[in-house]
């Protein structure tokens, strides 16, 4: 009996300390969460604001990026005006490209305008007399050589400010609507009389000026076969409508330079089509 009360004994012993050894196995199970607890917040003090903090600086900084993107759309459509017009950077290049996609700024204004010494359909010494003086130079030979072959040549209408050409374009959409008076003027800024390199001519008698009835005259037909020899060039030609976005203009021609007019005129390009900035939408 004393041996088998020795054995239970012992074999109570023995539960009694494998039940023990299975309580401290439960305690690792606990002891991770403490443990990352204490490393997400070894200060207690700091680990209530932390967290707050970081939450809260984390969404403000992710929001940056998103402001910057739409602030540099504006930042870029700024000089390109509201209808997506963008700006000439160089409006004083006597090749500038001005259209319906590409404006001057509404600023500009050339600072070598002078009065070519032509006839014009009126007598005063007023805006629309005025060209940059390398055009007033080569319109002078043009209206001189025309003159030379029989044909008298009167300007009509030159350099336009953007002031005057506003209150123009104004007085044509009163009279005839936007949509069709885009067909004939120029919304402000996209004229290239506001660069002073163009000009609008007719007969030294003013019949027919800046009218249709000027195409097929002996002065547009001379003007036709004969402008490109002074550096200018008939900027809205017939058939070119749907390029250039205006109707045909004998009468509108456009001061390019000598060698850029000849090269333009043996290919049959517009501007648009010379410069690769085709199509202009009506």
């Amino acid at each position: 009996m004393n041996k088998m009360t020795t054995y239970s004994l012992a074999l109570l012993v023995v539960l009694s300390i494998l039940a023990g050894c299975g309580k401290e196995e439960a305690v690792p199970s606990t002891s991770p969460t403490a443990s990352a607890t204490t490393t997400a917040t070894p200060n207690t003090a700091t680990s209530t604001t932390s967290p707050v903090t970081t939450a809260t600086a984390s969404p403000q900084t992710s929001t940056k990026p998103v402001q910057s993107p739409s602030a540099s759309p504006k930042t870029s459509s700024t000089p390109s005006k509201s209808d997506g017009l963008q700006v000439i950077a160089k409006p004083e290049s006597v090749t500038v490209l001005v259209n319906k996609q590409f404006s001057l700024p509404s600023s500009y204004e050339p600072t070598d305008l002078v009065y070519p010494d032509i006839p014009f359909t009126f007598a005063e010494k007023i805006e629309k007399r005025k060209m940059r003086s390398v055009a007033a130079e080569a319109i002078e030979k043009l209206v001189a050589g025309a003159k030379k072959d029989g044909i008298n040549i009167a300007g009509v209408s030159a350099y336009r400010s953007y002031a005057t050409q506003k209150s123009l374009f104004q007085r044509y959409v009163q009279k005839d609507g936007e949509e069709k008076a885009k067909m004939y003027s120029a919304v402000p800024g996209t004229s290239e009389h506001e660069t002073g390199l163009a000009i609008d001519v007719s007969g030294s008698d003013g019949k027919c000026a800046a009218e249709d009835c000027f195409g097929g005259t002996k002065e547009a037909n001379w003007l036709e076969k004969h402008v490109q020899e002074y550096g200018f060039v008939i900027r809205y030609p017939k058939g070119k409508e749907k390029i250039t976005g205006y109707q045909y203009e004998p009468w509108h021609i456009r001061y390019v330079g000598v060698d850029t007019a000849k090269d333009m005129v043996a290919k049959k390009m517009t501007m648009e089509e010379y410069y690769n900035a085709v199509p202009v939408s009506k």
